[in-house]
């Protein structure tokens, strides 16, 4: 079995080596990032599996895996992340991918999930996707909704409206008005305002 693990993380992707390695069966191949990923199934697309990182360079969010997708529509793709949430997770199954792999799995439940899914099956844990997302407890954050505050999360990370429309699948008009409702219950002016009291209260 062949696997293609991209990720620009070095010590992550050394243990996600050795943990499918010592399976005996499995070879792998990595990459650091997106393009170093397209290169190596240009050279040989016959990996049996493609494993990429959702916040590596090159990714874009989702249109990383659209690409790989597109561009090799007889390979099977699964993203991985420590980040993502369930939205995220939903659509990239949407989109095609064969699972979505948080990055807290045991080394036993990855190795289990990549042969599962080398066999041509879709996976995600069952405990990521119907798990509560957890709202902190900041007298802050209870002035907001869950959406508000997953908006004002991406205001902190310095996200455009069109990117943090994509991470939480909203159109971008909908963030506008997230963003207009939660500048008036915080007392921001504007999105750097929004993103320093959300620091200040120690929010993210």
């Amino acid at each position: 079995m062949k696997i293609l693990i991209a990720d620009d993380h070095d010590l992550l992707r050394d243990t996600l080596v050795m943990f499918l390695e010592t399976q005996g069966d499995i070879q792998t191949t990595c990459a650091k990032d997106l393009p170093e990923a397209v290169s190596a199934l240009q050279n040989d697309a016959s990996y049996d599996l493609v494993l990429l990182d959702f916040n590596m360079p090159g990714m874009n969010g989702l249109d990383g895996l659209e690409h790989m997708l597109r561009t090799y529509p007889g390979v099977k793709v699964a993203l991985m992340s420590g980040v993502a949430t369930r939205a995220i997770a939903e659509k990239a199954l949407a989109q095609g991918a064969c699972g979505f792999l948080p990055k807290t799995l045991t080394a036993k439940s990855l190795v289990n999930a990549v042969k599962f899914m080398a066999m041509g099956e879709q996976y995600a844990p069952l405990e990521f996707m119907t798990a509560e997302e957890e709202v902190p407890a900041n007298e802050l954050a209870e002035k907001l909704s869950k959406r508000e505050l997953q908006v004002l999360q991406g205001l902190t990370e310095g996200k455009s409206n069109k990117e943090i429309a994509r991470d939480l699948d909203v159109q971008e008009p909908t963030v506008k008005l997230h963003m207009k409702t939660l500048y008036r219950k915080i007392g921001a002016s504007n999105r750097t305002q929004a993103a320093l009291l959300a620091r200040d209260a120690g929010l993210f």
